[in-house]
């Protein structure tokens, strides 16, 4: 649901934002929507982040994915897999 807000900001600010959001081919109140959400998510991961144990904290980072690597195709080798081994059980 939407909610009308009013600001009081300095008008060359509003300017600028005005052409940034034109510039972007989206409404002001869009930029200005995005931009709250994502100060209020880094809020959000920042809680979370705090939320984490310390073995679990220690242990991020640790492991680099391959660049090229796909989880998709990855999540189906493994039903493939498991739904052979379930065929073969049956037989």
């Amino acid at each position: 649901m939407n909610t009308k807000l009013t600001l009081t900001i300095d008008k060359s600010v509003i300017e600028q934002a005005k052409t940034y959001a034109e510039e972007q081919g989206r409404s002001l109140s869009a930029v200005v929507e995005n931009y709250l959400k994502a100060i209020t998510k880094k809020q959000d991961n920042a809680i979370k982040e705090e939320e984490l144990s310390p073995i679990v904290k220690s242990l991020r980072g640790t492991f680099k994915m391959p660049a090229d690597f796909d989880y998709k195709e990855e999540l189906n080798k493994i039903r493939e897999e498991r739904y052979q081994k379930y065929i073969n059980d049956e037989n």
